[in-house]
């Protein structure tokens, strides 16, 4: 069992290492196709799932970024489709990306689209099954999360609009009002959707994806960046389908 560990890991190595690899078995020219099949694959895979930083950076440059990370982080399954989790992290480390500080940002949303799109099927909950809620009812319920819901805030970076821009092909010549924002992409039916929303209502989903309850969610948004909009932003999340069901008391 050492042995045949041994040997998948320096094949691993092998197939995506930067070094050219010196095993007999290695230097066979069979090999040298498939190592560069196997990267290839890799690249393109990453440029399937982050279309929005491929157009950013440009063919060459997401290329080499993508070579990198595939070297560092091989896929961990034969289903590419989900490959990439960590990308925006290593984008963090990509010098040649170093100046653009939204990237590793675009990056989360095109990861957050794919984590949407391959989610798990789940009921939504309707506006009327919250409005059947007493309001200290509502307040003491559980809103279960979606699935299928993803979120990202930035703090001071437009992460959300310079990633619309490009998904939904906006002008880009128009000025961009350099602030925080905040989007939440869900899937109540079969394609995914996404919206810019409030941070604070992208805050109180994830507290609610933590188990809070409506009010410590409330509480927990309400020290980070103000509740104010809650009448409003609540029934916006609840059309969107950004949560399953109202486990109520």
């Amino acid at each position: 069992m050492g042995d045949l560990h041994a040997f998948q890991s320096s094949f691993a190595e092998a197939l995506l290492g930067e070094a050219t690899p010196t095993a007999a078995w290695a230097t066979q020219p069979g090999f040298a196709v498939y190592r560069n099949t196997v990267l290839a694959a890799c690249i393109d895979a990453l440029a399937a799932n982050y279309p929005t930083v491929r157009s950013l950076l440009g063919e060459a440059c997401f290329a080499d970024s993508a070579r990198v990370h595939a070297r560092a982080s091989p896929p961990a399954s034969g289903v590419l489709a989900d490959y990439g989790a960590g990308f925006a992290r290593s984008l963090t480390h990509f010098a040649p990306a170093a100046e653009l500080a939204y990237v590793p940002g675009v990056a989360a949303l095109d990861r957050a689209w794919t984590e949407s799109h391959l989610a798990a099927d789940a009921p939504v909950l309707e506006p009327a099954d919250l409005q059947s809620l007493g309001p200290l009812q509502l307040l003491e319920s559980r809103l279960v999360v979606h699935p299928a819901a993803r979120w990202h805030a930035d703090a001071a970076i437009p992460v959300a609009t310079i990633w619309r821009r490009h998904r939904e092909q906006l002008p880009l010549a128009d000025p961009l009002a350099w602030h925080g924002e905040a989007l939440l992409l869900t899937r109540p039916r079969d394609a995914v959707e996404w919206r810019q929303v409030e941070p604070a209502a992208a805050a109180f989903v994830d507290a609610c994806s933590r188990g809070c309850r409506v009010s410590e969610a409330l509480e927990r948004v309400e020290g980070e960046t103000g509740a104010d909009g809650f009448a409003s932003w609540l029934p916006m999340l609840v059309r969107a389908g950004a949560f399953s069901k109202s486990d109520a008391p």
